[in-house]
């Protein structure tokens, strides 16, 4: 039976948010967004025809109240509701709730939800369809043979509640800590064992089913990049395979859809072995945040596929679309890959993106927008579509070096060198790509000059030189030329700045003439005015765009972008912290304390303390050196800021005997 769709709720936020809006406006499909108090100036909530205030900020009061969700669709009158991925859209109880409102529900039946919502069951029902997979491990009987071993929740997946133990005597802690994660996460605390596969490759086979026995396999993704198991860098089609294992994957993913009467749009994701041997992994039933890549090799939109499945009709033929070309997504993400992955909060001046043939972005973000602590700190997604992997891989990094991103530090530069590393160049791709690289993937102490000359020095320069041509003209856009500086030499003017997030002081001088700026290391001035500054080095001409806000100064080139922070003359001498201090790196809860832990508790250094969840991710806070704990400022439940001090640990030196 047929059914139009006419208004959409979308129950969820962000980039997906947005993006189903942009499909629904193609198709002539009203829109209903909800959000919470803490989204209220949201981009999704601007784009949507109608919104719904869920009162609250943290996802358990809002997104994941799913009743809230459905009185809102029928307050608004929709006809539908869309979940996104994240939040509930994998939750079978929603499905219901939404159904037996009488409304449309975009997404797989309810029986389908709960045969794959426990990777265990799943794991057994893939077994009986003779999909391949890893045995479970018993964790009560393994031995040192089983290991290593990956934990995982039972009932969720990115990455939270995942472990992987390599020692046989940290694997009861790792369970306590990982049931206590996916409860919090998922409310569930069941977890499960695993082999864990050393250089396994994370493969996976997008299936779009309608309600008349049609299943698509539209063909591999590959998503082996990854951070705390979650993903970074996706692609497809997965790189490498030959025809008899893409064939396998795509048979085996069509058999799982089959086994649950699946509709509507999933995935199903395997662990592919360093022996190419693939193993399932789980199957998700709602739509991928990488769904992008899969719809530009095809030339597809799954939403608007997802939406005519739901008001009934079958897939416009037997067989999918073939396959053009390749596509490869990077997830631009607010956090520091140099300090943990730590996420990142805070205004966002500017998100530009280069507009190019092949480009697409996907974003629930705009320049003035305001990052916030409650939710992913995934700014937006950048996907690159060409004819070969080596052009859209290479067009992607140039995209994203050329981005404009004011605001808080980003893992840009991080993507940058990933897409440009020699092993994922080759497709040498597997899960542990980070945990090799991530040190030199990640900013040095003193960042080596772009290939054409220009660098954090020269940056820095432009920045005092914009600087100063804003001081003596005012906010004017124009550059100052020749003649418009002081007709009398000076003595040399400085500015210092502290380049972030890695901490190299700078120190810009220049002397000011009848000609124009001179600067002390030799650099002639082309051009400088409060945007744009143009210095000639070496024979090589560099333009550099600068734009400030507050204390920080952003300069962007055609090779990369700078952040500076502008340091006073003098330091405050009052601007100190007690040495041994552990302070919060970002808001968030405190969600453990290490057993026993108290004033008096002698610490070694690297010893986990303080377990903080920030923004969907758990963080820990560990010992800076060995030493005394002094005094214990955190307990569970407790909502810091950042900067807050959570402990103090001091090397207690013992008095002499005498």
């Amino acid at each position: 039976m047929t059914e139009m769709i006419s208004t959409l709720l979308v129950a969820n936020r962000g980039e997906i948010a947005c993006r189903i809006f942009r499909t629904c406006r193609a198709l002539g499909i009203a829109t209903v967004a909800v959000y919470s108090d803490a989204d209220a100036d949201a981009l999704h909530v601007r784009e949507a025809d109608t919104a719904v205030r869920l009162p609250g900020a943290a996802p358990a009061d809002t997104y994941l109240r799913g009743d809230l969700v459905v009185r809102a669709a029928l307050a608004t009158g929709a006809d539908a509701v869309h979940p996104g991925y994240g939040f509930l859209s994998e939750n079978a109880g929603f499905a219901r709730a939404v159904q037996d409102a009488g409304l449309v529900w975009v997404g797989p039946p309810v029986k389908a939800i709960e045969l794959m919502a426990s990777k265990t069951r799943a794991k057994e029902l893939m077994a009986a369809a003779g999909v391949p997979l890893l045995a479970p491990v018993d964790p009560e009987r393994a031995t040192a043979d089983d290991l290593p071993l990956l934990l995982k929740a039972a009932a969720g997946g990115g990455g939270r509640g995942m472990r992987v133990v390599r020692e046989l005597a940290a694997l009861p802690a790792e369970l306590t800590a990982a049931a206590a994660e996916a409860t919090a996460a998922f409310g569930d605390g069941e977890v499960f064992a695993e082999p864990y596969v050393e250089r396994g490759r994370h493969v996976e086979v997008q299936v779009m089913a309608d309600g008349h026995g049609g299943v698509w396999a539209l063909g591999t993704r590959d998503c082996s990049l990854q951070r705390r198991h979650q993903k970074v860098v996706e692609e497809a089609p997965a790189p490498g395979l030959d025809d008899g294992l893409r064939t396998r994957l795509h048979d085996a993913a069509v058999a799982a859809a089959q086994a649950v009467g699946y509709r509507g749009a999933g995935t199903v994701e395997f662990l592919l072995a360093a022996d190419g041997r693939p193993y399932f992994l789980e199957m998700n039933t709602r739509l991928q945040v990488e769904h992008p890549v899969t719809e530009a090799v095809f030339g597809l939109d799954l939403v608007a596929l997802q939406l005519r499945i739901a008001e009934g009709e079958p897939l416009p033929a037997t067989a999918p679309p073939a396959p053009h070309g390749h596509a490869v997504e990077a997830r631009l993400y607010a956090e520091d890959p140099a300090r943990d992955w730590q996420p990142q909060t805070g205004a966002l001046h500017t998100l530009h993106i280069p507009e190019e043939p092949g480009l697409r972005l996907d974003t629930g973000y705009t320049g003035g927008d305001t990052i916030g602590v409650h939710y992913d700190p995934m700014l937006a997604k950048v996907v690159a579509h060409a004819p070969t992997r080596t052009e859209a891989v290479r067009l992607l990094a140039r995209a994203l070096e050329r981005a404009r991103i004011h605001g808080p530090v980003t893992n840009r530069d991080l993507l940058v060198r990933s897409l440009r590393h020699p092993d994922f160049l080759a497709a040498r791709l597997d899960t542990g790509f980070y945990d090799r690289h991530l040190d030199a993937l990640t900013p040095s102490p003193a960042p080596a000059p772009s290939p054409d000359g220009a660098g954090p020095r020269l940056a820095a320069l432009a920045a005092a030189l914009a600087d100063a041509a804003a001081r003596q003209h005012g906010p004017g856009p124009g550059p100052v030329r020749l003649g418009a500086w002081r007709n009398i030499s000076s003595q040399p003017r400085t500015k210092r700045y502290r380049a972030e997030p890695d901490g190299t002081e700078h120190e810009a001088a220049y002397r000011t003439t009848r000609t124009g700026p001179v600067p002390e290391t030799g650099e002639r001035v082309v051009a400088a005015g409060p945007d744009r500054v143009t210095l000639e080095t070496g024979g090589v001409t560099h333009h550099f765009d600068i734009a400030v806000h507050g204390d920080k100064a952003y300069v962007d080139t055609a090779t990369g972008s700078y952040t500076f922070t502008a340091l006073p003359r003098f330091t405050d001498p009052t601007d100190r912290t007690e040495p041994g201090s552990l302070l919060a790196p970002m808001p968030g809860t405190v969600v453990r304390v290490a057993d026993g832990l108290t004033a008096g508790t002698a610490v070694a250094a690297g010893q986990p303390l303080i377990w903080l969840e920030a923004m969907k991710m758990e963080h820990r806070i560990l010992a800076p050196a060995s030493g005394t704990l002094t005094a214990l400022h955190a307990a569970p439940g407790l909502q810091v800021e950042v900067g807050a001090l959570l402990a103090v640990v001091q090397d207690v030196q013992e008095e002499p005997k005498l």
